[in-house]
């Protein structure tokens, strides 16, 4: 099957790297931006793709509650349905809804519990968890200041955020969501109104499975809402 990689180390660095993205948004991934010519290094989690009588491999590039955008082996008609084996045993289905440079864009048949499928099995040690796109407000603490800023992504070791003030690297900041613990930590690198924070000591997985929890059951509230 299928791997998880730790990338907590990549939310934070700026290098051409390429790891699997999930969000708990109940919307299927949009087509890609086009990206330059760089070459990047792909970290991307592998899946079972089935076609029909047809099995093979795929990348997973990212993954939501409602779709995920996946890098096949083989040419896919949009209108296509397909199913990919997420974990092992445990399939997803749904239909191709485009496709773009080699990229196909699936629209799920029922939403998927992204929490659930990043939950490992409990036995023995494993990976931290990847990073988690989000939308919601933080409030960052830098230099006596508290500022209200907006979460881009998260992972057990650092967090993404989209900040309305000025941030020098390597300053000491705080951050506090709710339903999380303040998280004390460094910023890593800034890029324009984005920036990089490490936190200073790794959340442990029961919490954070637990405010993302929070966060999915607030996401399917505002899509039936």
């Amino acid at each position: 099957m299928l791997r998880f990689f730790s990338v907590g180390a990549h939310i934070l660095s700026k290098q051409p790297v390429e790891t699997t993205l999930y969000s708990i948004s109940t919307n299927p991934p949009e087509r890609p931006d086009r990206r330059s010519g760089d070459r990047y290094v792909s970290l991307l989690r592998v899946g079972a793709l089935q076609i029909g009588d047809r099995r093979e491999l795929c990348l997973i590039r990212n993954i939501s509650a409602g779709g995920m955008m996946i890098r096949p082996y083989s040419a896919i008609q949009p209108g296509t349905h397909v199913s990919v084996e997420l974990k092992h045993g445990d399939m997803v289905s749904g239909v191709a809804q485009w496709s773009e440079n080699g990229l196909i864009g699936v629209a799920f048949d029922e939403a998927i519990d992204v929490v659930a499928l990043l939950s490992g099995t409990g036995e023995g040690p494993g990976p931290r968890m990847p990073r988690i796109e989000l939308d919601c407000t933080a409030l960052l603490r830098h230099d006596g200041d508290v500022h209200r800023v907006r979460v881009v992504n998260i992972s057990q070791g650092g967090i993404r955020l989209r900040v309305p003030c000025y941030l020098e690297e390597n300053s000491d900041v705080v951050v506090s969501l709710d339903g999380l613990h303040a998280a004390a930590g460094v910023v890593k690198w800034v890029d324009g109104d984005y920036c990089g924070i490490g936190f200073n000591r790794v959340f442990p997985l029961h919490e954070l499975m637990r405010f993302l929890q929070g966060q999915q059951q607030d996401e399917r509230r505002r899509a039936v809402g």
